[in-house]
């Protein structure tokens, strides 16, 4: 049984992996049609299936995180992925940051904050 830190800390470093995985995919993609064509384009695509690798990769931490926690606690520390796809996404894509934008992440880091310290 993992202890309460390590709980949050490996949740955290399998959301962090997961928002890498996400720019990956948004850097590798180009422009996608769903047909025929381009479904076997992209799963041909060496970026996206690395982004598959890493989601992978993120399901075992998170995994592991999960077996030692709980689901109702280690799921919603997860959705520190949203904190870490604005930040990779203003820093290494150049998009726009607003205050919709940050309001919306400081309310997750509070529901983060309120549901991690109920463990």
């Amino acid at each position: 049984m993992l202890g309460y830190a390590l709980v949050i800390a490996i949740t955290t470093l399998s959301a962090f992996i997961v928002a890498v995985a996400q720019y990956i995919f948004k850097r590798s993609l180009g422009r996608f049609k769903f047909n025929t064509k381009g479904i076997f384009g992209v799963l041909s695509n060496k970026g996206v299936l690395l982004g598959i690798f890493i989601y992978f990769v993120s399901l075992g931490i998170y995994l592991t995180a999960l077996s030692s926690g709980e689901l109702s606690v280690v799921y919603p520390i997860f959705a520190s992925s949203f904190i870490f796809v604005l930040i990779i996404s203003a820093a290494l894509l150049g998009e726009k940051i607003n205050a919709f934008r940050i309001t919306g992440v400081l309310l997750i880091v509070l529901g983060i904050a309120l549901v991690a310290s109920t463990m």
